[in-house]
């Protein structure tokens, strides 16, 4: 008997009889797509490909140095975890306003004018959502439409580009190099500016690069985007992680007119190490605070309840959420100092000191391969686990976390010097 395959346009109801069992032999198939235009479309995120690989290995015994990982490796200080567990003890588990527990909210918004300078923030500006990730996604849903342009500089991180194509949105891609410490220039994002654009998305203090904008850096790009009639969506989850004296300014913040024209995504993420509570943040203008918060409520209604608790906690108690961060900050910045130090020892590294958020990317194109193949090889010679820069946006880079221990550090270093000593 021969098997074979017919492929056809056929109608629904032609399909209903073929498939009734009356008409349809057992070797006979129809082939269809299944999946979505927005499914075929979408790339897995590679920093969790990565560190999923780097977490089987070590299931299988394997000592991996991973700096994939990007969240602190500390745990949620205890007063926050406390006041989670009271809100559940007192049936704190119902459904809540889809924007967000309103105390929470009201915390929030005087926290942006007092903290982050951002004149006339509301309770109503502000929607807690599930995760600073779905709030970026939240925020270009609401403005992105199909054919419409986002310029996103490079590096980025990576789900920028998939969120800008899930809304049928376009990214557009401005490179900024090691030697302008990975900031584009206004001239740059204007000379990328179409009748088609919408949207211009920053992440300062960034992730891959740790790279901070100035102040009058941010004052000149939102000049241009003022000026040409450009949303901005700024991604500021890093905001309280800078060292060096450098302080994280809000694109918001520049001016009246820039807070009105500024949606600001940041989270509890980072600052409180609470990755797995999954509670982001948006700062937008009323307009697009209102359009968001409908879509909220038809997509995932309230971010956890309880949850929102432990964050309104980290919003009350100032000194203990403060004394908990500085703690992290000092670790990190030692840590920091010696993994830029130890890459910038071994010959073909050349890393530039990042100012921000827990990540160095440094620059590994003497060597003479793809990021990726790099990589691919480093962690399979010497089990040590990093992110491809191409996965960035910048295949001559590769991203190091360094939300790892000082003993992973010094293993890594002498692994990597190793490895690289052959090329």
């Amino acid at each position: 008997m021969y098997k074979f395959v017919v492929f056809c346009k056929i109608s629904a109801n032609m399909f209903e009889v073929l498939t009734s069992g009356h008409f349809l032999p057992s070797a006979f198939i129809i082939m269809k797509n299944r999946l979505s235009i927005w499914a075929n479309n979408i790339a897995p995120s590679p920093t969790l490909a990565v560190d999923a690989a780097a977490k089987k290995l070590k299931a299988e015994g394997k000592d991996v140095c991973g700096f994939g990982a990007g969240e602190p490796d500390f745990d949620t200080p205890d007063f926050i975890k406390e006041a989670c567990v009271k809100a559940l003890e007192a049936g704190k588990t119902k459904y809540i306003p889809s924007s967000g527990l309103p105390a929470l909210r009201e915390a929030l918004a005087a926290d942006y004018v007092e903290n982050r300078k951002v004149k006339g923030v509301k309770a109503s500006n502000i929607i807690v959502s599930p995760g600073g990730k779905f709030s970026c996604y939240l925020a270009i849903k609401a403005v992105v439409g199909p054919g419409d342009e986002v310029v996103i500089p490079a590096p980025y991180w990576v789900s920028y580009p998939e969120m800008v194509k899930l809304c049928g949105g376009v990214p557009v891609f401005v490179s900024a190099q090691d030697s302008s410490d990975f900031k584009i220039s206004p001239e740059q994002f204007e000379s990328a500016i179409t009748p088609k654009t919408k949207l211009l998305i920053l992440n300062t203090p960034s992730n891959p690069t740790g790279s901070v904008y100035t102040r009058g850096e941010l004052e000149a790009i939102m000049g241009v985007a003022l000026r040409r009639g450009v949303l901005v969506m700024c991604d500021e989850i890093y905001s309280s992680l800078t060292y060096d004296g450098v302080s994280a300014e809000s694109a918001a913040s520049v001016s009246e007119e820039a807070a009105a024209n500024t949606i600001v995504v940041s989270g509890f993420s980072k600052a409180y190490s609470m990755t797995g509570w999954r509670l982001g943040v948006m700062c937008a203008p009323g307009d697009i605070a209102s359009a968001v918060g409908k879509i909220q409520t038809q997509t995932t209604s309230n971010a956890t309840t309880f949850a929102q608790y432990g964050a309104l906690a980290a919003m009350e108690n100032k000194a203990q959420a403060g004394a908990a961060l500085a703690d992290m900050l000092k670790v990190f910045d030692r840590r920091r100092i010696a993994l830029y130090e130890g890459l910038n020892a071994i010959p073909g590294i050349a890393c530039r000191r990042a100012k921000g958020a827990f990540y160095l990317f440094p620059n590994i194109s003497q060597l003479g391969m793809s990021s990726t193949d790099f990589c691919s090889k480093l962690l399979e010679e010497v089990l040590v686990a990093v992110v491809p820069g191409v996965a960035f946006g910048a295949d001559a880079n590769v991203r190091f976390s360094y939300a790892v221990s000082d003993s992973v550090i010094e293993k890594g270093l002498e692994r990597m010097k190793r490895f690289c000593s052959k090329f």
